[in-house]
Formats: C-alpha cells, sequence, structure tokens
C-alpha cells in the first residue's frame, strides 16, 4: 500500500525541505526521485542538495545524463514510474500530483498555498481508497514539522 505524506509549504520552500527528507531516505539505504516540471526549480533543488547543509552533501544527478542510473536522488521533470535509478520514494517538488505516483512505495507532495485547493482536492480523491495510506504535515513558525490536521 502506498504512502502519501502531504507537506504543506507555509514557511521554506520545496528546496529547503528536500535536503532534510532525501538525508533520512538515503540514510535509510533507499532512493529518491524528485520532480519538478519547472527549470529553474529544477536548478534550486540542485544547488540546495549540494549546498544547503555544507557538511552533509547529498549525491545526486539530473535524469537523461549518462550516470543517472547510479544516482540515490535523481531530479527529473516529468515523472517516470521506473526511474533509471530504481527509486522506490518519489517527491513531487512542484506540488503538481500525478496518478502515477501510486506506483512508489512512498510519496511526498509539496505543496505551498498556490497549490492548497489542489492538494485538497487530492487528498479527499485518495482518503477514499483504502489501499492508500495519506498522512498530512505541516511547519510551525520555528521550522518543525508535525503531523496533523
Amino acid at each position: 500500500m502506498p504512502r502519501v505524506d502531504f507537506y504543506r509549504l507555509t514557511r521554506d520552500p520545496a528546496e529547503r525541505v528536500l535536503p532534510a527528507l532525501a538525508a533520512r531516505i538515503l540514510a535509510n539505504g533507499d532512493r529518491l526521485l524528485v520532480v519538478a516540471a519547472a527549470a529553474m526549480q529544477r536548478q534550486a533543488i540542485d544547488a540546495a542538495l549540494w549546498t544547503l547543509q555544507p557538511a552533509s552533501f547529498l549525491p545526486h544527478g539530473h535524469a537523461g545524463t549518462p550516470d543517472e542510473a547510479i544516482e540515490p536522488i535523481l531530479i527529473a521533470g516529468t515523472l517516470d514510474v521506473s526511474p533509471p535509478n530504481g527509486a522506490t520514494y518519489l517527491a513531487l517538488a512542484d506540488g503538481e500530483w500525478r496518478e502515477e505516483a501510486l506506483g512508489f512505495e512512498r510519496v511526498f507532495l509539496l505543496f505551498d498555498n498556490i497549490r492548497i485547493d489542489d492538494a485538497r482536492a487530492t487528498w479527499r480523491r485518495l482518503a477514499v481508497q483504502e489501499d492508500v495510506d495519506n498522512r498530512f504535515w505541516k511547519q510551525d513558525e520555528s521550522g518543525r514539522w508535525s503531523e496533523g490536521p
């Protein structure tokens, strides 16, 4: 059963949130596919994975490059249900839900207030499916995340 974690970004943008999520995923020995349609957002995510936490570089690369299969974190503009790096975790960094995401073990839907109506509609649609585990996360003023409505 896939798990979908809804992350409402009220304080930090996706490129500031993703490195912490990615670090935990890699620490568990899993692989991650990060999808963002906009090239500028993909560049910001790439830079954040290099520099946000200087003491802990997160190995990553871009879809379509020769080394894509060996990258623990792969950044792409479109969703490939069979990513070349074998990722079972997916981060939808642009806040846009894609139905193919349910083919992954765990999905992180990162959305801001601009996409809140879309996220709510997706939540309602997935909540009625018995084979999907939905979770909602919100960020407080100090940047800590808590699960809840």
